[in-house]
């Protein structure tokens, strides 16, 4: 098989015309060509009077090495990986692998884990998704929060109320990222996740996928138990031997992974008193931006975007005058910003899309690094070193709450600079929550309220219109990744025998994707602790 790349074709272009581009890099007639396969896609939007599609294609034909010799460049031997679990299936006399959390970690260690007959129980202390939407939708329209079933927890973790990006920067060369794909496409997502650069699900397929991927689970021998949270790991001799939920209910295990995601607080204060190694790790914190969709579109892809393209995305940086870094994340085209509180008193919002995006609105987080000792000399050394940094972003949801009334703080770009709360500001527009004008500029230390907004004005000169007076600044970002992570060997087990940390919030992953690929990697590794 050969791989061909940079091959550019108008973005109207007839299915044919793939075939008669890879026939004419080659130089040989479309009949040649036994099969042809596209590996990513692209959007060169670099000339915006000419946009068009960028492929790499995969084709086979007859007497590929002749044709390697005559072609020109951009015409490569492929070398493509297709994932092999490396254990073979089999089927249990005792007790599966218990798996903490149903994320993305969690249900794809769970999924590979089943599929090799390994019978997985799969604990999550949420809701399955469906009813997860209900309570969702509750907090959003009426305020009311479940602490156990929200934004942050029940099935699908996270990811499932955020764009679904289904691209990561993970270098992988065991093929699990194809497999990742692959996966969800089995489990109803369209063909073109497969080899989009910039594949995404959205909220609403996202919720659909996950339920048939639970329903996979069990029909390969694996189990998913709801409002089941852990709230003590059994330990005996060096070892884990199981868990006991919140009910008391205690289940045994050689094997538990715990993939619980980035704000399972109470879980990681849990491990620590259990004596579990963890670390203080950086993150980032800020708060969401949101514009009209038509002035990211209109940058990114002309005055005369064709609807093909749907709704542009954009990713900044840039480097502060007093150093602090400043960049975009999380970035949800045509989407939402979004009340993902899980904790009463506390409030911290997120971004999401549906699959259209369609909302005429586009958000993400901007935000900045911050070390475990910028929060704790934000905290006053008032806190536990380890969990500095989790002290650091209850306090800043406990703010946002006060500040908001338990709704969601916003301010116009014009009142963040001048730092007063506009009277006139505009009112807010696709956020998922109750918003009230509010001080927002008081929400962070100094040097990141700062920082934000000389970012702001400087992807100004990118993106015309980013620094409009009615842009709207939501918070507060908190929850960009684990604050902690708890720490692992090669083995990918903890210090205590059985025990493998996973996922984004084990500190090992930052997305659905990444997330779903650790997963696996943990998965290969209870399959062999079994064996």
């Amino acid at each position: 098989m050969l791989r061909l790349t940079q091959v550019k074709l108008p973005l109207d272009h007839l299915p044919r015309e793939l075939w008669e581009a890879a026939a004419k890099r080659l130089r040989v007639q479309v009949g040649d060509i036994r099969r042809l396969e596209i590996e990513r896609r692209a959007v060169d939007a670099r000339r915006k009077a000419q946009l068009c599609y960028v492929y790499t294609l995969l084709v086979s034909l007859h007497d590929e090495k002749m044709i390697l010799r005559k072609s020109r460049s951009g015409v490569e031997r492929a070398h493509s990986v297709r994932y092999r679990f490396p254990s073979p299936a089999r089927t249990l006399c005792e007790s599966g692998p218990v798996i903490v959390g149903s994320g993305p970690a969690g249900l794809f260690c769970g999924w590979m884990l089943a599929r090799c007959g390994l019978r997985p129980l799969i604990l999550e202390r949420g809701d399955a998704v469906e009813k997860r939407q209900i309570k969702v939708k509750e907090l959003w329209e009426q305020g009311r929060l479940d602490p156990e079933s929200n934004v942050q927890f029940g099935e699908g973790g996270a990811g499932t109320f955020s764009d679904g990006k289904l691209y990561t920067g993970v270098r992988d060369s065991l093929g699990r990222n194809r497999a990742v794909l692959d996966i969800l496409f089995g489990a109803g997502a369209q063909e073109d996740i497969l080899y989009d650069a910039h594949a995404h699900l959205g909220t609403d397929q996202l919720a659909w996928i996950v339920r048939r991927l639970r329903e996979q689970i069990t029909e390969m021998g694996g189990q998913i138990r709801f409002r089941s949270k852990v709230t003590e790991l059994l330990v005996k001799d060096g070892r884990v031997t199981g868990v006991r939920t919140e009910d008391g209910t205690s289940i045994e295990s050689r094997a538990v992974v715990l993939a619980i995601g980035h704000s399972a607080r109470d879980t990681f204060r849990m491990l620590h008193r259990t004596g579990i190694p963890m670390e203080a790790k950086s993150f980032a914190v800020g708060l969401r931006v949101e514009h009209a969709q038509e002035i990211i579109t209109r940058a990114q892809y002309g005055p005369d975007a064709p609807e093909i393209l749907g709704a542009a995305s954009y990713k900044c940086s840039a480097v502060t005058s007093s150093g602090r870094s400043v960049y975009s994340f999380c970035m949800c085209p045509g989407g939402h910003v979004v009340n993902a509180s899980s904790q009463p008193g506390r409030l911290a919002v997120n971004g999401m899309s549906n699959s259209a995006r369609d909302s005429g609105r586009a958000n993400s987080a901007l935000v900045t690094p911050v070390t475990p000792g910028d929060c704790l000399r934000s905290l006053g050394g008032n806190a536990d070193p380890l969990f500095s940094g989790l002290a650091f972003q209850e306090a800043l949801e406990e703010r946002a709450f006060r500040m908001g009334e338990g709704n969601i703080p916003v301010q116009s770009f014009l009142g963040f600079m001048e730092k007063r709360v506009s009277a006139d500001m505009p009112p807010a527009g696709a956020a998922r929550g109750q918003t009230v004008p509010a001080p927002v500029h008081r929400l962070l230390p100094e040097e990141m309220t700062a920082a934000i907004g000389e970012g702001i004005l400087a992807f100004e000169q990118r993106i015309p219109g980013f620094a409009s007076p009615d842009t709207l600044l939501y918070g507060v970002e908190s929850r960009t990744s684990s604050p902690v992570r708890i720490l692992r060997g090669e083995n990918l087990q903890s210090s205590l025998s059985g025990l493998f940390p996973c996922g984004e919030g084990a500190g090992y992953a930052g997305g659905i994707t990444s997330a779903a690929i650790d997963g696996l990697r943990v998965a290969e590794a209870v399959s062999l602790w079994y064996d």
